[in-house]
């Protein structure tokens, strides 16, 4: 059964590799996860906690970046959909 879903193969080389969506997909993905963590964390949560930099900035970071790798780690996501 076929999904539709096209797969691009793997880069040959680490110049191919930097300049391919195969890294830049998910390295966005993280980077947006990340700082979408931190926005949450300074406009939801730190309205009880005056410091900034606690361990609960660096968790809600964290989580925020693998909600972004999770989104962008499919190899069926498209983004004109």
């Amino acid at each position: 059964m076929e999904s539709g879903c096209k797969v691009t193969p793997k880069p040959n080389s680490v110049k191919e590799f930097f300049t391919s969506w195969y890294f830049w997909k998910p390295f966005l993905g993280i980077a947006a996860g990340i700082l979408g963590g931190f926005l949450y964390f300074c406009f939801v949560e730190s309205k009880t906690v005056p410091c900034l930099f606690t361990n609960d900035t660096y968790s809600t970071m964290f989580f925020g970046g693998f909600l972004g790798y999770f989104v962008t780690g499919s190899p069926c996501f498209r983004l004109g959909r």
